[in-house]
């Protein structure tokens, strides 16, 4: 059988001499098709290998009919439509690993060229000058470092700092304490990143959580003189309130690799001395744009002739027979994965699952793989998948047990999951009604029946009567439905839990207001 694959971004010769290498494959590269063009031509295909360049839009997903896999040389996500992909079976995959080296690299050549004033002094050597004194730099030894994130690239770059004997602190909520402890670095809080360090530098996604992460609030807690970097996601960073920050002296210098706008779009910022700035060179290596080629090409070529997956985010490494089988399970505990990483407070240091009744006859790994994924994705979005989840969760010095019996009480199937943390424990189960349909039927200590999906609303309260009407009040004053509800306590009058489903996201100053309602303990957001 011979399958077609269409390259629609440029990939290096030796990623596209894998692909023609192989018989079974027919391979066509075309780099100039317009949106429309490849809606039109990509129903003969059965992969798509892209970049960043091409969108890989619902509308072109769902031309593909034959489209089996989608392949992205490099980490993000962005450009692909997964949850399109992921609806008509299509698998993604990408190249986590393909580029962190040559990110960390371009980070520290930003620290250090920002530190000497490097871009400024060749700028003026060119026009002739010779201005030594203008020029006076700072020196990293035994400067404090703060990273935000520490995935593969944050943890290359706080290897690269210690070596210039700086002190490395670091905030990441699956960072173990004695996980840092044995990479030699200060595992801490995002305050004290803040308030301790003279260099700060970003290496996490762009979420909902992360989105001007670095704002004004966080430039009024750090120390006069500090540095910023970042090469890891545009948006991160406030670009207005790092403008201010600059100008009012607060922060000496900033390195940017990516921005808020591609090309970046404010005069200001292109224009400002103690800006350093690259146009996305963070990937921009020859040997990461061959890594990540040659990695997507073997990857597919697995996939469409060995029926082997590797680097899949949005399927496991399953028996087709057996993945139908257990999909409905695979789909709900990573819904938990996801919930419990969005309650829960702290580091996360052990996870314990439970698998109880007639799940027991398949091989339950694919499951504990899914929860993992589900886990990480919130805080590590695209760079956690099926097949590294595993190795991430360790690398981070969380600890992963597994247990599971036969004997079943209330459900034919159960699965039951508590993460610790440094600052307590919570504990999740759930099941499927009728095998299709997952319902949370615990939360610690409180049996609730709830449909985890959309927007969920965890709310702490006290059993009192008014406890329901009083949220709806502010929640309809706010023009947001509540689509569903479930109620747990441990007694009349006693502690209370709350689950809604509600049908829009809900503003954080709604969330501030719930949670300083009358008989309120606490109340969270989850997004699934």
């Amino acid at each position: 059988m011979t399958y077609k694959v269409l390259i629609s971004d440029s990939l290096s010769k030796e990623a596209v001499d894998i692909l023609e290498k192989e018989k079974s494959l027919k391979v066509d590269v075309n780099t100039k098709l317009t949106p429309e063009q490849l809606k039109e031509v990509i129903k003969d295909y059965d992969a798509l290998l892209v970049r960043s360049s091409t969108k890989v839009t619902k509308d072109v997903i769902n031309a593909g009919t034959k489209l089996k896999i989608i392949g992205r040389a490099g980490v993000g996500l962005d450009n692909v439509d997964l949850e399109a992909a992921s609806k008509k079976g299509i698998i993604v995959v990408n190249t986590p690993g393909g580029n962190t080296i040559s990110t960390a690299e371009h980070a520290f050549t930003l620290m250090l060229s920002m530190s000497r004033n490097i871009g400024l002094a060749d700028a003026s050597m060119k026009r002739g000058e010779w201005e030594r004194k203008k020029f006076m730099g700072v020196e990293l030894y035994r400067k404090t470092l703060g990273i935000v994130g520490l995935g593969r690239i944050g943890t290359e770059v706080a290897k690269r700092a210690l070596s210039f004997e700086m002190r490395v602190l670091a905030y990441d909520p699956y960072l173990s304490m004695e996980k840092a402890k044995q990479l030699g670095i200060e595992s801490v809080d995002l305050n004290t990143i803040y308030k301790e360090s003279d260099y700060i530098t970003v290496h996490t996604p762009l979420t909902d959580d992360t989105k001007h992460l670095v704002s004004d609030k966080a430039f009024e807690v750090m120390k006069k003189g500090v540095r910023i970097l970042n090469c890891a996601r545009g948006g991160i960073i406030d670009e207005a309130a790092l403008i201010r920050a600059i100008e009012s002296g607060k922060v000496a210098g900033a390195a940017l690799d990516v921005f808020e706008d591609e090309p970046p779009k404010d005069p200001k910022l292109l224009k400002m001395e103690k800006l350093l700035l690259t146009p996305h060179l963070g990937a921009s290596t020859e040997e990461a744009q061959v890594n990540v080629a040659i990695d997507i090409a073997n990857t597919v070529i697995d996939y469409l002739i060995k029926s082997c997956i590797r680097n899949a985010v949005n399927v496991p490494c399953v028996d087709p027979e057996i993945l139908k089988a257990i999909d409905p399970y695979l789909k709900l505990i990573e819904k938990i994965g996801s919930i419990h990483a969005q309650l829960a407070e702290g580091h996360v240091k052990r996870v314990k699952i439970k698998y109880v009744g007639e799940l027991l006859r398949y091989d339950v790994t694919p499951l504990t793989l899914s929860f993992v994924k589900g886990l990480l994705t919130p805080i590590l979005q695209e760079t956690v998948n099926f097949v590294n989840a595993l190795v991430i969760a360790k690398e981070r010095g969380i600890n992963i047990v597994e247990s599971k019996t036969a004997a079943v009480e209330d459900f034919t199937s159960l699965i039951c999951v508590e993460v610790e943390t440094d600052k307590g424990t919570n504990g999740i189960e759930a099941t499927l009604f009728t095998k299709v349909d997952p319902r949370l039927v615990k939360l610690n200590e409180f049996y609730v029946d709830a449909v985890p999906e959309g927007y969920m609303m965890f709310i702490q309260n006290k059993d009192v009567p008014g406890i329901i009407g009083q949220i709806g009040t502010i929640l309809g004053r706010n023009k947001i439905n509540i689509a569903g509800m479930s109620f747990g306590r441990d007694e009349k009058g006693g502690k209370a839990v709350s689950v809604l489903n509600i049908d829009s996201d809900v503003p954080k100053n709604v969330m501030d207001e719930i949670r300083k309602a009358e008989n309120i303990y606490g109340a969270k957001l989850v997004k699934l």
